[in-house]
């Protein structure tokens, strides 16, 4: 993956969106991540360390590699880890296609958001496959678009979804790669597959999701596409606007929304 097929794109706008994901769904996704005293991980496609600094504080004695595509997104991860106080992670630029590192260096992998964005996942799980220790650990966490539904229901709202997801296909990924984990991980030649899913449910009831999830993560992850997808011709600009309204109007006191991340953990 070039650093130019992220959909989301790179903007100070988009990594607040990261940061925010990452910390409201931290203990959803990664309560039961955490890694041995002096082990070796691979965090591969690290981004802005969003993810980077939750496995370092959860495992704060292993010793964490985090590489990714991009020179930029490396040094926010770097500055959110040091940022954290945090210690015992090393940062790499690195294509996941090809990793400079030799045979079963690492003992765990861990990748969360990535495969998503991938052209070719198959290679790059099998090239992470490559480079981890037999018998060793590796955990893919991904969403799936395909999952969302809501409260009051809207054909519009819908419609700006599946613009997001039409976009990511046009780039070479997938949004709805959740519910492909299983098959993908069996594929790539790993052994004692287990996928969970791990779902988000928000209502008025919850204000920390409403907030955090409904608006400033997957409404806010939609929006974000708007003029790529009206440049594209996928949908008129009214429809657009109406869909993004009713996609807020979950987040009234009477709305709902639901979605679906599936977590997965193999062995080599």
């Amino acid at each position: 993956m070039s650093s130019n097929d992220y959909v989301h794109g790179y903007s100070h706008v988009e990594s607040g969106r990261l940061r925010d994901q990452a910390n409201v769904l931290a203990d959803l996704l990664h309560h039961d991540t955490r890694y041995p005293p002096g082990s070796r991980v691979l965090e591969a496609g690290c981004g802005i360390g969003a993810q980077t600094v939750i496995l370092a504080g959860q495992s704060p004695l292993a010793h964490i590699t985090s590489v990714d595509i991009s020179v930029e997104s490396l040094a926010r991860a770097r500055a959110a880890v040091e940022a954290a106080g945090l210690s015992g992670v090393t940062f790499q630029q690195a294509d996941l296609y090809q990793l400079p590192f030799g045979d079963e260096s690492f003992d765990h992998v861990f990748v969360c958001f990535v495969l998503e964005h991938l052209a070719q996942p198959q290679r790059a799980l099998a090239e992470l496959g490559r480079v981890l220790r037999a018998g060793g650990s590796l955990t893919a966490i991904e969403g799936d678009h395909g999952s969302a539904y809501f409260h009051p229901a809207s054909a519009k709202a819908r419609q700006t979804i599946d613009c997001l997801v039409d976009i990511q296909a046009r780039l070479g990924g997938d949004a709805c790669i959740g519910r492909r984990l299983f098959p993908l991980l069996r594929e790539a030649g790993l052994q004692s597959v287990h996928v969970e899913p791990r779902v988000v449910y928000a209502d008025s009831s919850r204000p920390m999701w409403v907030e955090g999830f409904t608006r400033n993560t997957f409404t806010a992850m939609v929006k974000g596409v708007k003029q790529q997808a009206l440049q594209w011709g996928l949908i008129e600009e009214a429809v657009w606007n109406e869909g993004i309204r009713d996609l807020e109007r979950t987040a009234l006191d009477d709305g709902t929304f639901n979605y679906t991340f599936f977590k997965a953990v193999a062995t080599k």
